[in-house]
């Protein structure tokens, strides 16, 4: 196996790099999880030393006191300042493993006529907590063995000292071995999981939009589009735009249904310029549209098209983002049109009023468009 793969638990770099926000979140999720046992761990010692419980040393107040203080402001970052916390993931645990390691050997010299306990365990609980890569972890808990071990050989009795490394070797070998194959099975799942969640992205983009344009199909869109209003703030001002290209069909009859595709798909394309629409991630559209506020624009079907249009303060600004929509499909040029001056389209608009729902904006703007259309074409008409 290479070293690369041994490295990264038996995957590739670019598989490893692919499930790093995945590796992150669960490496801040078990670095919380075991500083707060750890937390509450020294907090009952602390009480026990004040108490004179369980044989706990009086003297050793200060210690635990000092170890509540830093493992509790530890979880206070944590939970606080998470988005740095996954950032600098492997910081966090590595302060994480030097928390423990501190705590552990200096509890073990404390007791210099008993061979270690807590060692051996927090050994297994950071094997098997924290993905980073394989390497490094290997001589981390090597480096935190030998550590342990000079602390040892130096306070305590020679025979204790050969039990705890008699102790030390056997968990080192299963915490390295529990460490790799953990690891491994973590990993696939999370690239399972990827796997899963690129599907359901695929198959949520599949059922949302229009494989023409990219725009929302007529049923997302009205389904979004009445999300969108039953969200919104009372007083936002919004409007719902229809639109129809003019003279469609000629571009069809004379030039082709594949000159005519184009003309839709510059027309979408257009569309989603003026209105600043980002479909660069069409998984997460929707959901972005709803919580930032954003217009939201969609294909009814053939050469029509219709968009929810927030952003705008009132009417004045809504013509002029429509008059603007209007003049920018005139001005497109597109080779084959063989001399059709850019494409031309009838709005009809609406805005909405209290106790609106889209289907009856969407009516009101549907007589807009016809009036629009019989005044003579290529114009915005309001309801």
């Amino acid at each position: 196996m290479k070293v690369s793969y041994f490295n990264h638990y038996g995957y590739d770099d670019e598989t490893y790099k692919d499930c790093a926000d995945l590796i992150r979140t669960n490496n801040w999720n078990h670095v919380l999880f075991n500083n707060t046992w750890f937390s509450f761990n020294c907090f009952l010692y602390l009480i026990f030393s004040v108490m004179g419980l369980f044989n706990v040393d009086r003297s050793k107040f200060l210690f635990y006191l000092t170890f509540v203080i830093l493992s509790v402001l530890f979880d206070v970052y944590l939970l606080v300042f998470r988005k740095s916390a996954e950032k600098f993931s492997a910081y966090v645990i590595y302060f994480d493993i030097i928390l423990l390691m501190a705590y552990s050997i200096l509890s073990s010299t404390a007791q210099p006529y008993m061979a270690a306990v807590i060692f051996p365990v927090l050994l297994v609980l950071v094997a098997l907590s924290y993905i980073d890569k394989m390497v490094r972890m290997s001589v981390v808990l090597i480096a935190y063995a030998i550590v342990f071990l000079m602390s040892s050989y130096s306070q305590k009795a020679i025979s204790i000292a050969y039990s705890d490394t008699y102790n030390v070797i056997i968990v080192m070998t299963l915490a390295l071995a529990l460490h790799y194959v953990f690891q491994r099975t973590r990993m696939n799942q999370f690239i399972l999981f990827q796997n899963n969640q690129r599907i359901r992205q695929e198959l949520e983009v599949k059922s949302s939009f229009d494989a023409l344009t990219s725009l929302l199909n007529r049923g997302r869109f009205f389904s979004a589009a009445d999300e969108s209003i039953r969200l919104s703030d009372k007083n936002e001002f919004m409007v719902v735009c229809l639109l129809d290209l003019d003279e469609f069909k000629k571009v069809n009859d004379t030039l082709g249904h594949q000159m005519g595709d184009k003309v839709i798909q510059t027309a979408a394309h257009t569309l989603l310029n003026t209105l600043q629409i980002d479909l660069s991630e069409k998984w997460s559209y929707i959901e972005r549209a709803l919580s930032e506020k954003t217009s939201l624009c969609g294909r009814l079907g053939g050469d029509e098209f219709i968009a929810l249009v927030r952003g705008v303060k009132n009417k004045d600004e809504a013509t002029v983002l429509m008059q603007k929509m209007l003049s920018d499909l005139n001005n497109v040029e597109l080779d084959g049109l063989n001399g059709l001056n850019g494409i031309h389209a009838s709005f009809g608009a609406t805005v909405l009023v209290k106790g609106d729902d889209i289907d009856s904006a969407y009516r009101r703007a549907d007589e807009a468009l016809y009036e629009s259309k019989r005044s003579g074409k290529n114009q915005v008409h309001f309801n």
